[in-house]
């Protein structure tokens, strides 16, 4: 994609796949990019929250088709791409929005299965999806992609050790990807969210509240009181951010981490002694 001088963020003519696109920060990605004009697969395992949320961009009049995908589904995440360039024509867009959170505990006492199911989804899937799409995007020579990472994948929050190291990985993953996609005209780019209070965080803070014994009006306090702008994100501010990273305005950047969190770069509070049982 060359940039366009008339008007370098439209993405008319193109199409972007947006994974966890259901709700939260995938649905608002997914909007902005069909307002800025691209035809926008939004797929997500949620089968019927996704038909809903497509249903109202539709009536909308934008161009979004909804679909499923598992992303930690390796021949299935393969197949699904194979799919929307047979229907589309092209991938010229995507986003690693999909993943999940993990539960708030001290990385001593972190089960193997809690580790496991993490990685798999939000590094392994991340991966799955990079490998088929950007197999894609070689053989087209052209193409953007936007890993969704963390600023905890910058600066690690203690007692989520799987979401650190996930989103860590998810950072390292699009370096390596931008060097190796260079030569082919693919940009990949990370943009790394702070806090925005999405049903994906309200578990979170939910959790981390009850682990300091205070109220969740006191956790959401400290959040918006650590944020340098002083206040929560909006799902508008990460999505702003994405569709810049997919947009022609962008074209002589590749290999950058995008922080998205209002001048916040980690929340790296150590937690006090657990009572002995």
């Amino acid at each position: 994609m060359s940039a366009d001088t008339r008007d370098s963020h439209t993405l008319d003519g193109l199409v972007a796949v947006v994974t966890g696109a259901a709700q939260g920060l995938g649905l608002a990605m997914g909007e902005r990019l069909a307002r800025d004009g691209a035809t926008v697969v939004m797929a997500d395992l949620q089968q019927e929250k996704m038909q809903t949320e497509a249903d109202r961009l539709k009536e909308d009049g934008l161009n979004v088709h909804p679909a499923s995908i598992d992303v930690a589904d390796s021949a299935g995440v393969t197949v699904f791409f194979d799919n929307v360039v047979e229907q589309q024509g092209s991938l010229d867009i995507l986003v690693n929005n999909a993943g999940v959170g993990q539960q708030v505990t001290p990385t001593v006492d972190l089960s193997d299965e809690e580790w496991h199911r993490v990685m798999t989804i939000t590094l392994t899937g991340t991966f799955y999806c990079c490998r088929a799409g950007g197999a894609i995007m070689e053989r087209q020579e052209s193409g953007s992609i936007v890993n969704i990472s963390s600023i905890n994948g910058q600066n690690p929050a203690a007692l989520v050790a799987a979401y650190n190291v996930a989103k860590a990985g998810v950072i390292m993953l699009t370096r390596t990807l931008s060097l190796e996609l260079a030569a082919y005209g693919v940009r990949v780019n990370a943009v790394c969210p702070g806090p925005v209070y999405t049903e994906f965080n309200k578990s979170v803070m939910d959790q981390r509240r009850q682990s300091l014994d205070i109220s969740i009006d006191e956790m959401m306090d400290r959040i918006e009181k650590a944020v340098p702008l002083g206040r929560w994100g909006e799902a508008t501010d990460i999505a702003n951010g994405v569709a810049f990273l997919c947009s022609p305005a962008s074209s002589w950047i590749t290999g950058e981490v995008l922080r998205v969190s209002g001048g916040l770069e980690g929340v790296a509070a150590a937690p006090p002694k657990r009572a002995k049982a």
